[in-house]
């Protein structure tokens, strides 16, 4: 498994995708902008692209000829989508925070990145990876639908977030600016995320499983 890993790092993922993080985690600087779409950039870019170099490349066919399991071939193939998620998600935090320590009193026109921003972000990532993961592995070759539907399902909650936030005072005024001044209630949505982000990628983890049993190449 650990090799299994090793390969999808190495060969199944352009080096492109490494930097990719950085450069639209770097657009957290920007004032008042719409935080959810650094993250959505992962969904957008990032994983059709991965999955038409896989597709191109014969990969399916290439890890099926390897002394491993279909269970693991999912496996390594999951924890790659989810390091790059994580990935995204630590270098948007990093340039998060240092939005907050420049811009201290700026109003944000969108929700800013607080703590429980990032529980939110959490809960749109597991949104796209129950979906997609799920659709994916029916196949493991087509990708097109599994994107189109699962980035379709992410970006509806990060703006049905974002118009509760502009409809409801309270609410944009508990995601504005860094929220420190509402860790008891930021840091629960954080948790609540991390907890849903782990659930719903572990259960798409097992539909794929039961899904690429059934592939016959």
């Amino acid at each position: 498994m650990y090799n299994l890993l090793l390969k999808e790092l190495k060969l199944g993922v352009s080096p492109f995708f490494y930097i990719l993080p950085f450069l639209t985690g770097a657009l957290m600087l920007i004032p008042g902008w719409l935080y959810f779409i650094v993250l959505l950039y992962f969904c957008w870019i990032t994983v059709p692209n991965m999955c038409g170099a896989y597709k191109s490349q014969n990969d399916l066919q290439f890890s099926l000829m390897m002394p491993v399991t279909k269970k693991d071939i999912v496996k390594a193939k999951v924890a790659v989508i989810v390091i790059l998620e994580l990935l995204h998600i630590v270098t948007a935090v990093i340039f998060g925070f240092i939005n907050t320590q420049l811009y201290p009193d700026f109003t944000n026109f969108f929700f800013g990145p607080t703590v429980g921003f990032w529980g939110l972000g959490f809960i749109m990532l597991a949104i796209f990876n129950l979906i997609f993961i799920s659709m994916y592995f029916k196949t493991a070759y087509k990708f097109g639908a599994p994107t189109i539907v699962a980035i379709t399902a992410a970006m509806l909650f990060a703006g049905g977030a974002e118009w509760l936030g502009i409809k409801n005072s309270t609410i944009f005024d508990l995601f504005k600016g860094s929220g420190a001044d509402n860790l008891a209630i930021h840091v629960p949505i954080l948790l609540t995320g991390i907890v849903i982000f782990a659930v719903f990628t572990i259960i798409a983890y097992h539909i794929a499983i039961k899904r690429f049993m059934k592939v016959d190449i």
